[in-house]
């Protein structure tokens, strides 16, 4: 059986762009670009219809911007997000991973990193830019973790013990498959334990939900 194509919305507010990134992806053969959206609204409105599995987003955007059209995305189940934006700022950063964004990658990004960062975004993972990865852990190490307790995550309290092991493991920034390995089960029930965690604690992404262990102290 062939297994379907990932699906992917382009939305920038550039047509050149958007040309260049549909060239892109359409090299790989597992990849079929669904649509393209102009601005944030026709982003939200266009993910609603099509329900694709990945949405290529930037950032700045008319009207409604990237980081909120990201957050009604997300926060209603539609779609991953893929951040794609020429600004490494750390407002855009981590308003996009905040948001529920489940990767952030530069515009400078080579043709085969974003077919690979793509797939693994479809597949449940979470994607950061190299050039910002050491950016991020900096400003976690310099705030220091937070107090691991239900009254600052209330939600924490609802996990299981194999659920908080697997939430530190997303704050250490493993993927399904470094989780299969790590308790020794296989990558279809790591998804199953991701997609309980994420649930219970109402995260749009094991990127969020990396923050957020690491902001309780579990990771």
């Amino acid at each position: 059986m062939t297994t379907p194509p990932i699906r992917v919305l382009l939305a920038d507010d550039h047509a050149a762009i958007r040309a260049g990134l549909r060239l892109m992806l359409e090299q790989a053969p597992d990849i079929a670009v669904v649509a393209e959206a102009a601005d944030g609204a026709v982003a939200i409105r266009q993910a609603t219809a099509l329900r694709p599995d990945v949405v290529l987003m930037d950032i700045r955007m008319p009207g409604t911007d990237g980081i909120s059209a990201t957050r009604a995305i997300t926060s209603a189940g539609l779609a991953h997000v893929l951040v794609l934006t020429t600004f490494d700022i750390d407002e855009y950063l981590f308003g996009a991973l905040r948001a529920g964004a489940a990767g952030f990658l530069l515009k400078s990004v080579e043709t085969a990193a974003l077919v690979d960062a793509v797939r693994h975004v479809a597949a449940g993972d979470g994607v950061i830019a190299p050039e910002v990865t050491r950016r991020l852990l900096t400003v976690f190490a310099a705030t220091g973790p937070g107090p691991a307790t239900p009254a600052a995550h209330p939600a924490l309290g609802t996990l299981t013990g194999r659920e908080r092991d697997v939430l530190a493991a997303l704050g250490r920034g493993l993927s399904n498959a470094d989780l299969a390995a790590s308790f020794a089960i296989s990558e279809a029930t790591a998804k199953t334990h991701v997609s309980r965690v994420l649930a219970k604690l109402g995260c749009s992404s094991r990127v969020q939900a990396a923050i957020l262990a690491k902001e309780a102290g579990l990771a």
